[in-house]
This record gives C-alpha cells, structure tokens and sequence, in this order.
C-alpha cells in the first residue's frame, strides 16, 4: 500500500503572496483603508468579478460575513431563520450573534435539504441560510422558487463551494448574498478571513458600515454613495474588517483557484469510484445541475451494525487516516445535538439517521492520483475487515 498523504496540510501559498506580504511589512501599512487601492480594496474587486457580482466585502471570516448579511437584512429581533441542520455550528451562531432564532430543517441522506420539512417550516421565518454543507448543493431552483413566492430573503453559505456551479450560475449568486471563507481548509487558504457577495447596494452599503467602515472611510468602496449618506451614523460599528496581509496572500491564489477546482473534482470522483464499487460504502451522486468544487469526500456506513463502524473507524486511525464520522463524538460541531448553546432543539429525526453513519475525509486538491489511491486503499480494506469481523 502506498504511503499516506498528509491530508491537513492546507494549500500552498504562491510565491507572489510572500513577495507582496514581505513588501507590505516593510511599508508597515496593515489597515485596509489607509489608501484607496489596498489589497483588500482589490480582492474585493476581483472577488467579484471572479463570481459575476456586482459588489464584494471582504471581513475577518465566513461566520463574520454570515452575521452581516442577516444585520444589513433588517430583520427585527428574534426573527426566525431557517437554516439546515447539517451545517457547522459557526451557522447558527451567526443567527444567535445577530439577535436572531435559528430554525433547524431537516437534511436527507445525501446530505442535502428535505425539502418537504423545507417548505413546511417556510411561512414560519423571515430568512433562510442555505449551507451548501462540505460542498453538497441542495435545490436551488426548488428553493429559489418557495423563497420568491413568500417573499423570503436567502443567504447562500458557500464556505465550501467556491467553484461550484448550478447550471450556468456560481453558487453564492443564486441568492440576495454569498458568503465564502478563506480559511485554511478552503480552496483559497488566507488562514482566516471570509467574504460577501451581493447584487444589492443598500445592502453591501450596510454591510460596509457595520464592519469598521467608520467615518467617510466607506467613500473607499466602489458603491453608490446615496445608501452610505442614508446609513452613516445610524447602524452600530462591529469591527470586522480583514487586514491587507490577509488580502495578499489570498490575491495571487484566485489565479489558481480553476486549476484546484477541477483538480479537486478529479480527485474527489477518483476515490468516489472506487468507494461505490464496495458493497458497505455509497458516496451519493451530485444533483443534475450541480458541478462541484470538492475538496473532501462524504460517504455514507452502509449495513453495517454500531460495533462494526467503530471498528471502521479504529482501522482507518491505526492506519493513519482521519476519519470523521459526524454523529459520533460529543464535540463534534456538525452535529446539532451538540449545538448546546441553542438549548432543547427540536429532534430531526432524517438528520440524526445521516450524521450517524455519515463520513468525511479531506481529499485536498493538490493530491496526486496515487496518493488518492492510498486514501481510498485504507477506506477499502477498513471497510472489508470491520463486516467480516462481525460477520464471522
């Protein structure tokens, strides 16, 4: 069996961010808005560009981006927000940090939105929160078309869809927002960091203000000035601007980030194969109009009895392969009966039934095909030793 890759290392960062960070220190010029053209203001406009929108806002993270969009909403306190219940628990502490009560909907096996559960909790919230969780697009023209008709704002968390698309449109500009990450684990790797997209300039304009634009420092912005001069005094300042260290290391990464796209696909659909071919491993296939940008896989335990999975799960670590199996740890924050800070949630019945036998693996997109091959390998032989261990 070929040697393990080191599955955490995150994406390397190109030479051009280092020479731009070293000539940043020297200037000692770290704040976003000491001129017009910093990095940030940069990335944010070839952020943009890069998806087809209209305006971007860079902050210090995806969780931050996710609390704007719900501020710059208007929505009163204690609105209703309905997110999924497979997501990471920085999603409904966005809504709890905003003054407002996430509603938790059900998730089906192939990790994506029941939309039956969807469209029942619908009339009761005044927002919705899609994660595209680990990348897994749930319906968007379904639910596009039951937000519209109720009127109802959605906010697209794309933390680990960047790349991906639905149909002709790139996931984060289905809905009024987009939000990204460019955390260590993502497609771009700035360490931390995350930023907005949006159509709508009363709402970037909002946006602007409320992450530290204080004074007339959002005349820096390329946004019509009229929702400035309507906002400027009236909303609270919560400080969440990203640095420009932050914005060059991520600048020069946009260039290869078609590049990790398909290679991470190719990786992602390489272990896929070879998973499916085994009778106690599925990896659900892709919706119709969704073309991925993965840079881990999900498969789900299949027939396979509680002792038997803990088996998995204890060869795949003696072999050196991390293996997350969401539903069965007591801190993983994936799982919303972990989610404590909520108090009693509703039981999800769906979404327990998915997270118990439900498995992530990262698969960066800078793997070659051999060392895909030796991560699929100890999935393989782990899953074949822990049934007929049992089965005996």
């Amino acid at each position: 069996m070929s040697q393990l890759p080191n599955l955490t290392q995150a994406e390397p960062i190109p030479a051009a961010a280092m020479a731009e960070v070293t000539r940043i220190l020297e200037t000692g010029d770290l704040f976003r808005y000491t001129n017009d053209q910093s990095p940030v203001a940069l990335l944010e406009a070839e952020f943009a560009a890069k998806l087809g929108s209209t305006y971007a806002l860079a902050v210090s993270s995806c969780s931050a981006a996710l609390f704007l969009s719900l501020k710059a909403l208007g929505l009163p306190r204690d609105a209703r927000v309905l997110i999924p219940a497979f997501t990471f628990a920085a999603v409904p502490s966005s809504v709890v940090h905003a003054d407002c009560v996430p509603v938790l909907c059900e998730c089906g096996d192939n990790y994506r939105i029941d939309l039956d559960d969807f469209a029942a909790k619908l009339p009761s919230v005044e927002a919705v929160i899609i994660s595209h969780m680990r990348g897994h697009t749930s319906d968007m023209d379904a639910i596009m078309t039951l937000c519209d008709a109720a009127g109802i704002p959605v906010i697209e968390d794309a933390a680990h869809s960047l790349g991906t698309t639905w149909g002709d449109r790139n996931i984060g500009t289905i809905g009024k927002i987009g939000c990204f990450s460019f955390q260590s684990y993502k497609m771009l790797n700035a360490g931390e960091g995350g930023i907005m997209i949006t159509d709508d300039a009363e709402l970037v304009a909002k946006a602007i203000i409320m992450s530290g634009a204080y004074e007339h420092n959002w005349r820096k912005h390329p946004v019509l000035h009229a929702p400035f001069a309507t906002w400027q005094n009236k909303l609270p300042l919560y400080n969440l601007r990203l640095n420009t260290l932050s914005a060059a290391l991520i600048r020069p990464q946009l260039d290869a980030l078609d590049q990790r796209v398909t290679d991470g696909r190719r990786n992602h659909d390489h272990v896929a194969d070879q998973l499916n071919a085994h009778p106690n491993l599925t990896v659900p296939a892709k919706l119709s109009p969704e073309n991925r940008a993965p840079d881990s896989i999900q498969f789900k335990l299949v027939d396979m009895t509680d002792a038997q999975i803990a088996d998995f799960q204890s060869a795949t670590q003696q072999a050196g392969l991390n293996v997350q199996i969401f539903g069965r740890s007591t801190d993983n924050a994936r799982a919303f009966w972990n989610w404590h800070f909520l108090g009693d949630t509703l039981e999800l019945p769906k979404t327990r039934a998915m997270l118990m036998n439900a498995c992530d693996v990262r698969l960066p997109a800078r793997l070659t095909q051999a060392e895909c091959d030796a991560v699929a390998q100890v999935l393989l032989l782990a899953a074949t030793q822990a049934t007929k261990q049992k089965a005996a």
